[in-house]
């Protein structure tokens, strides 16, 4: 038996492997059956150059459990090593400056591994001793045992094993007896070895007999040593690539199609991306796309290390140039894995185009359930934004789908405003909003469908790339408004305005969140008798305030929505020959006071001009003031009686309740009182 010491400093090494070179302990199981299928095919690779007699044809790796004696085996018919060899690739790990590397990295112990190759010691993680029994390929070798309890002694000696390949035997330690469950190291199998290039195998396959799982004598193999990426695209048909994404995601709803990832240069990648159906929101489940290193698994946490809207899809990308052994904040800043990030943007975007240029048809079905995805690519990522400018679509009310050029030709000439300015009419929901869009429509105008979570952020980057051009959501304004064609003309003075809008203020419900701004324009006689809008501006500083977990300020002002009254509407002419009548000589009286009042005090207010403070007479000041007063005063009795008579007129009760009630605001007791109101009206 020799006895020696493992070159390096042990001291060092045995804390960062246990307790920091990797995140999670179960990966000690990938890291060996790893190392087990590398001797494998590199026995495969001398024997195909006819360097070895050693037979390779039923090679495969075998982990097999022993709880009784708290065991774990890794077995593999590969390679070998020789007692010199054991010498070489772990007593000496394989390389020089072990310590000098440590102890500059002993503060980033992720970054250790991937350099010089030391998955063997991730086995002292789970393990208070760990045995290598090996016997090389080499023709009359002599099988070895090398012994360690994750000390810096070792010892090695000769044993006696029948066929060339190794057993890693790790005795699982009090901490990690977990391991020792049956069902724990499948699931670590399956996750990390699922489709490793030579045939794992785990016990026996299991049948249900007799109301209870039982044993059978097939071998229970983990793993497809040939998954479809790693197979040429010409080779492939739609129905593998289904098939193969049911693998991946057996309760998966079917994906719309897939990107097949094929690069040799300038660097190795191969893989096959899915694109899932997305809902109308955002808020779903990433990180589908798992990475992984010559078919070894390396995360399925891929944020950070593939453009954020890539997270989105589904599927497999592996290279060997991705470092396996390390951190995700290792991987994110790794110039191979930022070349590769890049290469997937433009592949997918490439890709979208040619779907839509060679069956557009097909693209748009399949518009609605892709659009979230692409928007959410244009917004995150420049680069994929300018391509997506290509194949992303518009879609208006009537179904019909557009390119962003094919619909700026279609609107030019009809919704051009007075500023030149193009504008994009929108509705986010158009049943809710149906009266705005008919209304729009009407007026020869085109409606667009726009009713995603990502809408206004993708407006608002529209507008800030595109200075001429505004999108404007059919209920923003009155449909005179929603395209200025000329100035706005006032037709009632602002005094009229004063005196007519608390009858209409007051009969406004009182709700919290919500503040009401009336205005009059003349609508014509056919036109509804109020409207209710939501300034555009407002409406999408509280919706990107909403989208943003209320980090914006716009996100907690209450909703300001105009109520915009028409002037010219038979009803509401009713209600102010109602006002006149109901309110009579008193109301004028009060009226002509205040306009004197008001007239003395625009005298003294012009007598004041040019004199300094002192020079004023005392009598105008106190007579000025006293008006101020008197003014308010009258002016507070003014809107008490206009409030009053609104709140007594059923009439312009019910003209606010229709509107409210058509864009979907009136619930409750509220909408109940409507109801009984309209019968009163009727008889």
């Amino acid at each position: 038996m020799q006895k020696g010491k493992i070159g390096v400093s042990s001291d060092n090494l045995f804390p960062i492997i246990k307790k920091f070179l990797y995140s999670d302990h179960d990966i000690f199981l990938r890291e060996i059956v790893s190392n087990a299928v590398d001797a494998t095919q590199k026995l495969r690779t001398l024997a195909n150059r006819g360097e070895t007699t050693v037979s390779v044809e039923e090679a495969k790796v075998r982990v097999s459990l022993d709880k009784e004696n708290k065991t774990i085996t890794v077995s593999d018919n590969g390679i070998g090593m020789t007692a010199e060899e054991i010498e070489k690739y772990i007593n000496q790990i394989a390389f020089s400056g072990a310590n000098e590397f440590l102890e500059k990295y002993k503060n980033d112990a992720n970054a250790i591994i991937g350099h010089f190759g030391l998955g063997f010691y991730s086995s002292f993680m789970v393990s208070h001793q760990v045995e290598i029994v090996t016997k090389s390929h080499k023709e009359g070798s002599q099988a070895v045992k090398w012994s360690c309890d994750g000390s810096p002694d070792y010892t090695i000696e000769d044993t006696e094993r029948e066929v060339v390949g190794t057993d890693i035997i790790m005795h699982v330690n009090e901490e990690s007896e977990e391991f020792l469950e049956k069902a724990r190291l499948s699931e670590i199998l399956t996750k990390y070895c699922k489709f490793l290039p030579v045939p794992v195998v785990f016990g026996k396959k299991t049948e249900w007999k007799d109301g209870k799982e039982v044993e059978t004598e097939e071998e229970n193999q983990i793993n497809n040593v040939a998954p479809a990426w790693t197979k040429k695209p010409v080779d492939l048909k739609d129905e593998d690539y289904t098939s193969f994404y049911r693998e991946l995601y057996p309760y998966g709803e079917e994906p719309l199609f897939n990107i097949h990832l094929n690069v040799d240069y300038p660097f190795n990648l191969t893989g096959i991306l899915y694109f899932p159906k997305l809902k109308n929101t955002v808020e779903v489940q990433k990180n589908k796309i798992q990475l992984y290193s010559n078919q070894v698994f390396v995360t399925d946490s891929v944020e950070g290390i593939v453009p954020e809207f890539l997270t989105l899809l589904h599927g497999v990308i592996d290279s060997p140039d991705i470092p396996l052994n390390v951190s995700r904040s290792y991987l994110q800043s790794d110039s191979n894995v930022k070349k590769i990030s890049n290469h997937i943007t433009k592949k997918v975007a490439d890709r979208l185009h040619q779907i839509f240029k060679d069956n557009r048809e097909d693209f748009e079905k399949k518009w609605d359930d892709l659009k979230i995805f692409i928007e959410y690519g244009m917004l995150t990522d420049e680069k994929f934004a300018e391509k997506a400018m290509n194949f992303f679509l518009f879609k208006n009310t009537d179904g019909k789908y557009f390119t962003f050029e094919e619909y700026e030709t279609l609107i030019k000439e009809n919704q051009t405003n007075k500023e030149n300015n193009l504008v994009y009419l929108y509705t986010t929901d158009k049943e809710e909003q149906y009266s705005f869009v008919q209304t729009a429509t009407n007026k020869g105008y085109d409606v667009l469908e726009m009713n995603d979570v990502l809408t206004t952020p993708l407006l608002n980057k529209f507008e800030q790339k595109y200075t001429d051009k505004r999108f404007v959501r059919v209920d923003s304004d009155v449909v005179e408004n929603l395209i200025q064609k000329e100035d706005e003309k006032d037709e009632l003075s602002w005094d009229e305005k004063d005196e007519l809008s608390p009858v209409f203020q007051a009969v406004c419900p009182d709700t919290q969140g919500i503040n009401y701004i009336v205005d009059f324009k003349d609508l014509g006689e056919s036109g509804k008798p109020i409207v209710i809008t939501r300034n555009e501006f407002m409406r999408r500083m509280k919706d990107m305030g909403q989208l943003q977990g209320g980090m914006s300020m716009y996100g907690d002002l209450p909703d300001s929505l105009n109520l915009v009254v028409n002037t010219a509407h038979p009803l509401v002419k009713k209600v102010l020959e109602a006002k006149d009548k109901k309110l009579g000589e008193k109301f004028s009286t009060l009226k002509a006071d205040l306009d004197a009042q008001k007239s003395e005090r625009e005298q003294l207010e012009k007598a004041k001009e040019g004199k300094k403070e002192e020079e004023i007479p005392s009598a105008d000041k106190e007579k000025l003031e006293d008006l101020q007063k008197s003014i308010a005063t009258l002016e507070q009795d003014k809107r008490a009686k206009l409030e009053d008579f609104g709140k007594k007129n059923k009439l312009a009760k019910q003209m606010v309740d229709l509107a409210l009630l058509a864009n979907g605001m009136l619930k409750g007791e509220a909408l109940d009182q409507f109801v009984n109101r309209s019968v009163e009206l009727i008889k």
